[in-house]
């Protein structure tokens, strides 16, 4: 584990090509930039796309291009994964992706802070919760604060988000997360 000078690493929990989740990763890497704190956007959308067969179980350590995104994650001990809410969880690219991961020491001992997204009026409550129970078996610490985004896509336009709730929300859980 790093130190607290190391960037928090903004996971963009789809792999969806031109994703709301981007943009919103992008918009939380802003305000990290304007509290002076370094972060990285891991898009999962750069995960190989062959990843469950040529890097999981017998092929474990055997991809190059999954291997550097694992060895990013052992760097950093604090993330904000950016959750779309799909089929009332989170994607199962992001659960391929963790189960991907190092057991047990992947997460233990880190630090991360949950939002999530949807066109829907729970602003992805159950994928964040589900999303927490892994993050607990593993050891992982979250913020209490989960922002959830809900229909989204009415308060989010040209990089500014017009829902002044959702912004104070983002701001109050982007300094929890560095001071965490």
């Amino acid at each position: 584990m790093t130190n607290d000078t190391s960037p928090i690493v903004i996971i963009v929990g789809t792999n969806r090509p031109n994703s709301m989740s981007r943009k919103i990763a992008e918009y939380y890497q802003n305000i990290l930039n304007q509290l002076n704190t370094p972060s990285i956007i891991l898009d999962l959308i750069n995960l190989p796309h062959d990843f469950t067969v040529s890097a999981l179980y017998e092929n474990t350590g055997k991809n190059p291009e999954f291997n550097s995104l694992k060895e990013l994650l052992e760097q950093t001990d604090k993330f904000v994964f950016i959750v779309p809410e799909y089929n009332g969880s989170y994607p199962g690219v992001l659960k391929a992706f963790i189960d991907g991961l190092p057991y047990p020491n992947s997460f233990a001992n880190k630090k991360a802070a949950l939002v999530g997204l949807s066109s829907n009026m729970q602003g992805a409550a159950v994928a964040l919760s589900h999303l927490n129970d892994v993050f607990s078996y593993l050891g992982m610490n979250t913020l209490a604060l989960r922002v959830k985004l809900a229909q989204i896509r009415s308060h989010y336009h040209d990089k500014i988000i017009s829902n002044t709730l959702y912004k104070e929300l983002l701001e109050i859980q982007a300094g929890q997360i560095i001071h965490f």
